[in-house]
């Protein structure tokens, strides 16, 4: 790639990145109600379902999801599932872990970097989307090194975004106002999840 193509690529993949949604959404909680490098850990996960969404995209396989949409239809359903389901135990356990120190179990981990990489392979629009990014730089001629670039590109600044995102709330008075109001803050989160799951299910 040139230049020009990738820095218009890396523009792209940020303003992505940026967009509030269910995956903000999710690693802001998780970060919360555990910790940052909890939070880092569902960040890292969630990049590696956006990879995977990418090579299938890559590689052309996506198409599938527009010729049968009943495909896309189901993921979206599921996703849309999902997300409701974290909202409603989010309101279930609002508050329970504000005395209790988080979790430094490998299990927490686990089900962090499960919820990050869930979040993502349960959005098919993410494949949509990178067919339509991809169409715009992929040429012909292009090597297998040219489409390596393209995926690491697009998983090291999603990735790198959230990561950031869970570092600058440890320790710094947000997340200190965050902890001391955690109730009202799952209430809050557990709600915005479940908007978000009821409009993925509905405009399936």
């Amino acid at each position: 790639m040139t230049l020009a193509s990738w820095l218009s690529l890396v523009m792209i993949c940020i303003m992505g990145a940026l967009s509030p949604g269910p995956s903000l959404a999710v690693v802001l909680r998780v970060t919360l109600t555990q910790s940052s490098k909890h939070g880092v850990a569902t960040a890292i996960a969630h990049g590696f379902g956006v990879g995977l969404w990418a090579i299938v995209s890559m590689v052309g396989l996506a198409v599938l999801i527009q010729e049968y949409p009943q495909v896309f239809y189901w993921v979206s359903v599921s996703g849309g599932g999902y997300l409701i389901w974290m909202g409603i135990k989010a309101l279930k356990y609002a508050g329970k872990g504000e005395v209790t120190e988080p979790s430094t179990s490998v299990s927490s981990y686990l089900m962090a970097m499960r919820d990050g990489l869930l979040v993502s392979l349960l959005n098919p629009k993410l494949a949509l989307f990178f067919i339509a990014l991809f169409s715009q730089f992929i040429k012909p001629e292009m090597g297998v090194l040219g489409q390596i670039e393209m995926w690491a590109t697009v998983v090291f600044i999603d990735s790198a975004w959230y990561i950031i995102v869970a570092l600058l709330l440890a320790g710094s008075p947000i997340m200190t106002w965050l902890r001391r109001n955690v109730r009202w803050v799952d209430r809050a989160m557990g709600s915005i999840l479940i908007v978000l799951g009821t409009k993925v299910v509905l405009s399936s």
